[in-house]
């Protein structure tokens, strides 16, 4: 059976950090990515970047290549399009797949850097859009919407800024919320409100969405008095609830929080002593960034380092 001292599920920019900085440290450290490529949610920021100390990219895809060439620079141990079926906390081993065959990987200690997933609505229909490609962006996907009618679903920054940038492309806007409470910024809130390019649903929810080929509408169930029950006719649909951690692996095996965060100290080490969660997978979403994962990474590895010491 394969052993490292650290073994680091996750390619993305908490991973990564952890990785070079174990690299740095002469610690055993493997990296395991599910995914093709390393990079996590940076293929997905298509906007310019501007707030990584010393690193200005005009997107993600970019900050991706330039944190991949320092990883790879570094000489660190990775593995990809390798996922990870079970955790065994008790015999600290982990059982993978990559190509059809499964082998174990013992550990000394873990992180989890698995980050975090976009919320779904969980109604019909929602799963065979996903399947069918459309997944929008609305700072990239602003040409292929235009002229359309888009709905997006969502109380949060990024669906207030999201029907504002498509409001000056397609033809209406909705913007669907499930209460009268915004969690948006007020700047954001009263742009969208302000613009009468965008119809604002409140006390609304989606219950289905409908097309055998593409999008065609919803269906709504509302509080409001207009109306209690409806068929909205739209041509895309965004949705922006905001985002969970993937933790799956581990839940039950150390403390989460109520929203699903794994419970961490100030050295990022969870209720099992020998693991530990960096990135999405541990951090409030108000306060997630792609700096204060990278931070996080490091914490970790010189922690994890100083213990590897001792012993």
């Amino acid at each position: 059976m394969r052993h490292v001292d650290v073994l680091i599920i996750g390619g993305g920019p908490a991973g990564i950090s952890a990785a070079i900085w174990c690299k740095r440290l002469g610690i055993d450290c493997l990296l395991l990515e599910e995914q093709s490529q390393l990079g996590g949610q940076l293929f997905n920021i298509f906007n310019e970047i501007i707030d990584y100390p010393g690193m200005r990219t005009k997107n993600g895809i970019e900050m991706q290549r330039e944190m991949v060439k320092h990883f790879v620079e570094m000489d660190c141990l990775y593995e990809v399009n390798t996922k990870v079926l079970f955790i065994d906390e008790r015999s600290k081993t982990v059982k993978v797949k990559k190509q059809a065959k499964e082998q174990e990987i013992c550990y000394t200690y873990l992180i989890l850097a698995t980050g975090s997933s976009q919320r779904k609505l969980g109604v019909p229909g929602e799963q065979q859009m996903i399947d069918r490609g459309e997944v929008y962006s609305a700072s990239a996907d602003g040409e292929r919407l235009k002229g359309k009618t888009v709905a997006i679903i969502g109380g949060g920054d990024r669906a207030f800024e999201g029907a504002h940038l498509l409001s000056s492309k397609a033809r209406e806007v909705y913007l669907i919320h499930r209460s009268t409470r915004f969690k948006a910024r007020e700047q954001y809130v009263e742009r969208v409100v302000s613009n009468p390019g965008i119809k604002v649903m409140t006390d609304t929810e989606v219950t289905a969405i409908h097309g055998d080929r593409h999008v065609t509408s919803i269906d709504l169930e509302s509080k409001n008095k207009e109306y209690k029950s409806k068929n909205l006719l739209v041509d895309a649909v965004l949705i922006r609830l905001g985002v969970a951690p993937n933790v799956e692996l581990i839940k039950g095996n150390v403390a989460t929080a109520q929203n699903g965060l794994v419970v961490t100290d100030e050295v990022h080490q969870s209720s099992n002593p020998f693991i530990y969660a960096i990135g999405d997978a541990c951090t409030t979403p108000l306060f997630s960034s792609i700096s204060s994962s990278a931070g996080q990474g490091t914490i970790v590895a010189k922690h994890i380092s100083s213990l590897l010491t001792k012993s």
